[in-house]
């Protein structure tokens, strides 16, 4: 039985979700957004966005999480701006300690160069194995819950 948002994200990604999609969605309830636009919203960011492995899908997942919370609604609000920016770049810089040094996608996979190919790699029990995305989801999770205290809301 899941738990906590942690589980939730990391079992939505071994269900086939990517990254940015399982950290995203397991919150969005607590904005009223509907499932289907809870995967649909950071579905380009995975595996780097657009498996470009740029930028970690966790990473987005939580810029997106951030702008829910301290997003600006007024173009001309450049304070809300600049808070948001930090709030941010300290979650960012959070995973970066906890999360294997950085937050682009091909370093925390070790990989030299991006994959050059649109298509998903096949989830099987040695994707599973050699990749860190489920822990990274995790770390993820961790650092919006500290960063907003979502550990004190329910679980829907």
């Amino acid at each position: 039985m899941i738990e906590t948002r942690r589980e939730k994200a990391i079992e939505l990604f071994k269900q086939g979700y990517n990254c940015a999609q399982a950290v995203f969605a397991a919150y969005a309830d607590l904005y009223d957004i509907p499932e289907d636009l809870a995967f649909k919203i950071p579905a380009s960011f995975g595996a780097g966005v657009g498996r470009m492995r740029e930028v970690c899908g966790c990473v987005s997942g939580m810029a997106l999480i951030a702008g829910l919370e301290t997003g600006a609604t007024e173009g001309t609000d450049h304070d809300s701006k600049a808070h948001n920016y930090a709030v941010v770049q300290e979650m960012a810089k959070i995973f970066r300690e906890r999360g294997g040094g950085s937050i682009v996608c091909r370093e925390l996979l070790g990989l030299k160069k991006p994959e050059g190919s649109s298509v998903p790699s096949e989830r099987t029990q040695e994707y599973y194995r050699k990749r860190p995305c489920a822990e990274l989801v995790g770390i993820a999770c961790d650092i919006i819950e500290e960063t907003f205290e979502i550990n004190k809301r329910p679980l829907a």
